[in-house]
């Protein structure tokens, strides 16, 4: 990039316009080169599911600040799943009909849901959790 010989009026910096192959320097031939390398890393480490939501941008930067926001994204999401499956673990009780393998079919769901999210009930508490939401019969 380079200043536009053109000033802004209203605040009176110049803008900065793309140069043209012509004008790059040394330097600026290296900083690109260095760009495509760092593109081309992020691109062959990335999933398609993650690639498909950052391939518009254009510079290494741009891409590494999508990412980070695609993680903290991540991480609210993990937070607000982690939230709702300590709540279906805390508030699970056998269904009228449901048989004993089903109960414990989804007991281990949500325990696996929970230890996928790195929070994990020791086998003393899921035992009495189980205990507990059995139905009288």
């Amino acid at each position: 990039m380079k200043a536009n010989i053109v000033v802004d009026i209203i605040d009176r910096t110049p803008h900065r316009i793309e140069k043209t192959h012509d004008e790059w320097t040394t330097e600026d031939k290296r900083k690109v080169n260095l760009d495509n390398i760092s593109k081309d890393i992020l691109y062959k480490t990335l999933g398609k599911n993650t690639f498909s939501k950052i391939k518009m941008c254009k510079f290494a930067q741009e891409f590494w600040e999508m990412l980070i926001q695609l993680c903290k994204e991540n991480e609210q999401t993990k937070e607000n799943k982690l939230s709702v499956d300590v709540q279906k673990f805390d508030n699970i009780k056998m269904k009228v009909g449901e048989s004993m393998n089903e109960f414990d079919e989804r007991v281990s769901s949500i325990v696996n849901e929970l230890n996928a999210l790195e929070k994990v009930y020791s086998n003393k508490k899921v035992t009495l959790k189980v205990m507990r939401g059995l139905c009288k019969k």
